[in-house]
């Protein structure tokens, strides 16, 4: 029987997959999971742990962002496509690397929040 905190999760990510239209390749890409498993957890059948885990939430932590400052549309492709001020990595390989302190500074940049 999965755990609060595990169903917890699991929400978030059926939940920002949503908000975000992210597929199950989407959220591979940004977890470093594989994409069978990433749709188990959009089925609620498994819920990633570790570094997946830890990649699923900066996931959608930028995500919930995202939908504040682009079309839901716009956020798989900008999720996909390289960046210049990234140093022309896609975010999801930002993301999956662990720098997603580099993806938040961009995010912010986009919301107009001023970046210390």
């Amino acid at each position: 029987m999965p755990t609060v905190s595990q169903t917890s999760l699991t929400d978030e990510i059926v939940r920002v997959s949503r908000l975000g239209n992210l597929s199950a390749s989407h959220l591979a890409e940004a977890t470093g999971g594989d994409p069978s498993s990433a749709r188990r957890w959009l089925r609620g059948e498994r819920t990633p742990s570790g570094e997946h885990a830890t990649r699923a939430l900066e996931l959608v932590a930028l995500v919930e962002r995202l939908a504040h400052v682009m079309e839901a549309t716009y956020i798989p492709v900008w999720l996909i496509k390289p960046i210049e001020r990234l140093d022309d990595r896609r975010p999801v390989d930002a993301i999956r690397a662990g720098d997603y302190r580099s993806v938040s500074r961009l995010v912010a940049s986009l919301e107009g929040t001023p970046v210390s």
